[in-house]
């Protein structure tokens, strides 16, 4: 067993793997098949050591064979064994039918699955074991295999799944009408990125992974698709600084936003970028808000600006732009933008800015935009469940449209350039959904802009520390967790070298 590995990869790669795994480095499938029952297993027991009662839901695949070697192994070692076929045993073949047939040797036999209307109660086991469809579904799930999902996630039992829950899109994590709720899975050989974003972290519960013994010089024969941030690849751009540092090499921020009624989103976005390190912050926004953005947080230089005209003299002086935070959709937050733009300075877009942009499209080589899933419709005009059911390929049409970097917040955040495969974030937790916290997000990024790194790296590195920032903030607790908890944890942890 190790960690989740960084490289994630779509299910069609994985199957890949397994083939070259198979006919070029001479592995047979039933040895790889046995290892990953054997890894299950042991997962099992390492998980629920105190578990005596095991039913293990098989279906005619692949997946369906890993389940009959953790029931063999299981029967072996003195549990007591359920098995249910589900799905026509005639249709077993290959290593999945060796499998079934080794456990029937040593005596455990499969009972067939109920009609969907008969459908039994799993509430007497300790553990279930969901080895029903593995990753190569594509379409919604019917039939007796949903009612065998339906009885898994109706049972008081631990669930887990082997690979990945069944009904869960290996791809994009979208649930394909319903899906196994497990308490653990383990995923094999290859990580699938559907797991890590959206439902996927829903539906997975604890992941685990194991390669099988797979030789190293298969994973050279494909490009991940995705990648985990790397902490340790990331901490390399928070160096130390020298002895004769001063304000001017860490860059001058200007963020724009705080529309009447909303100044604490400029507020928070201006300290978070002086908290990850920016030599200078100003904000633009309402004449009436400036003295509520600096009598609180003097640092900040905050600034009354009513017309675009005032708004350029500002941008003139400013290294990297933020816009967004507490913009509105006014007449004043469209003369904002449309001056912002204007004048070519690295940006970070975000909240109402976003917007206003999708009803203006344009496309910049030398921006971060970092919408919400909502935000994301509107950019790419559809709704907020199609951008849901394919996060990786919203994030991919959003770059595609308006250039620069996208950063799709949610769960699983998902930082696409359009060039490097997508990154992903699973750090963070539920009790950053409050408000603010987005607007935080932009201010690190654009802090960490203002200091010299590229775009991509600003926007890795700052989900990253925000992500963390929050995790470190939720050990009081997640219920009640609100956006300026993060500030000491950011910055912390920018000077984590």
């Amino acid at each position: 067993m190790s960690t989740i590995p960084y490289k994630l990869y779509r299910a069609a790669q994985v199957r890949e793997f397994d083939r070259l795994a198979i006919e070029e480095f001479r592995i047979p499938g039933a040895t790889l098949m046995a290892r990953a029952g054997t890894a299950g297993f042991d997962a099992l027991r390492h998980r629920w050591p105190d578990a005596k009662r095991i039913c293990v839901l098989c279906g005619t695949g692949n997946n369906g064979g890993d389940g009959f070697v953790v029931a063999r192994l299981a029967y072996e070692a003195g549990f007591e064994i359920t098995v249910f076929q589900v799905g026509e045993k005639n249709s077993l073949k290959g290593d999945a039918l060796s499998a079934a047939q080794a456990m029937q040797e040593n005596g455990l036999m499969p009972v067939p699955f109920p009609s969907q209307a008969l459908a039994p109660s799993l509430d007497g086991f300790d553990v279930v074991v969901d080895a029903l469809l593995g990753t190569g579904l594509d379409r919604e799930v019917q039939g007796e295999w949903r009612a065998a999902i339906d009885a898994i996630n109706s049972t008081n039992a631990a669930v887990l799944a082997l690979d990945i829950p069944s009904g869960l899109h290996a791809d994009s994590g979208r649930v394909l009408g319903t899906a196994v709720r497990a308490d653990m899975t383990i995923s094999f050989i290859g990580m699938k990125q559907g797991m890590l974003s959206g439902q996927g972290l829903e539906y997975c519960g604890v992941i685990l992974f194991n390669d099988l013994q797979v030789p190293s010089g298969v994973y050279q024969r494909q490009i991940p698709s995705a990648i985990r941030l790397n902490p340790d690849e990331l901490k390399q751009y928070l160096k130390p600084r020298g002895r004769t540092a001063h304000k001017g090499l860490y860059g001058h921020v200007l963020i724009i936003g705080g529309d009447h009624g909303m100044v604490g989103a400029v507020r928070m976005a201006g300290e978070a970028a002086l908290r990850s390190g920016a030599g200078l912050v100003s904000i633009a926004t309402r004449k009436s808000h400036s003295a509520m953005v600096s009598v609180p947080r003097p640092e900040l230089m905050a600034h009354g600006v009513e017309s675009d005209a005032d708004l350029r003299a500002l941008i003139k002086k400013a290294t990297v732009i933020a816009i967004g935070p507490g913009l509105g959709r006014s007449d004043w937050a469209q003369s904002m933008l449309s001056a912002a733009i204007e004048i070519s300075r690295p940006m970070v877009v975000d909240a109402d800015a976003l917007n206003v942009l999708a009803e203006n499209p344009e496309k910049r080589d030398n921006w971060i935009l970092t919408p919400h899933p909502g935000e994301a419709a509107r950019l790419l005009e559809n709704n907020a469940a199609d951008i849901q059911s394919d996060r990786f390929d919203a994030a991919r049409n959003i770059q595609r449209k308006y250039g620069g970097v996208c950063v799709l917040k949610g769960a699983g955040t998902l930082i696409e350039n359009g060039e490097d495969p997508v990154a992903l974030c699973d750090a963070g937790n539920p009790g950053m959904a409050s408000g603010g916290m987005g607007d935080v997000l932009t201010g690190v990024i654009a802090g960490l802009l203002a200091q010299g790194l590229s775009l991509t790296v600003s926007a890795r590195l700052g989900v990253y520390i925000h992500a963390l920032a929050g995790d470190c903030a939720a050990v009081a607790g997640e219920r009640g967790m609100i956006a300026t908890d993060l500030f000491p944890h950011i910055h912390r942890l920018v000077n984590s070298y």
